[in-house]
């Protein structure tokens, strides 16, 4: 994807330096995928918990931890870092600032407000204002302080263990996570309160189509970078088989375990990749509206 470093969302935290190091302790695949039907449990509407890639995706409601209120906003060096790393930063800044520069307009287009999100960057673990996040359980959206949690650490991971590479896949995440901020602008929590009440597969259902929206959501915004001329040769292939590597299905089968679809937080491989492309054919809020669609 080409990317201007000039072009840099001023709505980045860093807090690398903060963390403990490449020393912290990490849990595998197996161990993160035994813990999605507790997550599943976790009551109330205000909560909606999904496991992206090895992790939490969307987690919801003012459940402890905290936030600092004195830190640095903006690109900053982050003393230790690799230039790699940095890179990274650079990259993720710039997604941010797109992304959210697109969902500014297109919401401005139907008379609406955009309120932006922050992307906070960290290493292990770190207090939000949904509970305690670690790196452990994948980037996360906390919809109680409209912040997006990431460690960079993930993307190596990303890389090795899914097989998932490229700049363009690294987007598609950050643009996963934004999606669920654009969701809780659009109130999610009504949507999946009035889906739980009216579908038979409840819980376990909202949640996939939560996620599956926000999927769409992403290809909405890679629709207008293609339309910019922003998308190099390959990078929809990076994002669609990003998409398609996470999809629970796979996940279950990586880890060793039988294909579970009552446990499933995101949906299949397929499921994940389809609605992706819808929003990157249609381009439009309307196309990515999983809760009135009949079949995933």
């Amino acid at each position: 994807m080409r990317f201007d470093e000039g072009h840099e969302s001023p709505d980045l935290i860093d807090r690398r330096a903060k963390g403990k190091g490449k020393g912290g302790s990490r849990m595998g695949g197996a161990g993160i995928l035994a813990l999605a039907p507790m997550l599943l449990r976790m009551g109330p509407v205000g909560i909606v918990i999904g496991v992206l890639l090895l992790g939490v995706s969307y987690l919801g409601g003012g459940i402890g931890g905290g936030t600092a209120d004195d830190e640095k906003v903006g690109i900053t060096q982050t003393t230790g870092a690799s230039v790699a790393e940095e890179k990274e930063k650079h990259f993720a800044a710039f997604v941010l600032d797109d992304a959210q520069a697109t969902w500014r307009m297109l919401f401005s287009r139907s008379g609406k407000r955009y309120e932006s999100a922050k992307l906070v960057l960290y290493r292990d673990e770190t207090s939000t204002a949904c509970g305690f996040g670690q790196s452990a359980t994948g980037p996360f959206y906390c919809p109680s302080d409209d912040k997006v949690y990431i460690d960079l650490a993930f993307n190596e991971e990303l890389a090795t263990r899914f097989g998932a590479k490229g700049d363009f896949t690294q987007a598609y995440v950050l643009a996963h996570e934004i999606g669920h901020h654009v969701q809780d602008l659009l109130g999610a929590a009504a949507m999946v309160k009035g889906f739980r009440k009216t579908q038979r597969d409840g819980e376990t259902g909202a949640n996939v189509r939560l996620e599956l929206q926000a999927d769409c959501f992403a290809g909405v915004w890679a629709h207008t970078t293609q339309k910019r001329g922003l998308l190099e040769e390959g990078d929809l292939e990076e994002a669609l088989a990003a998409a398609a590597a996470v999809g629970d299905d796979r996940i279950q089968k990586q880890a060793g375990g039988r294909v579970s679809p009552e446990s499933f937080t995101h949906g299949t491989s397929e499921q994940r990749a389809r609605w992706f492309r819808a929003g990157f054919e249609h381009g439009a809020v309307d196309s990515c509206d999983t809760f009135s669609a009949s079949g995933l």
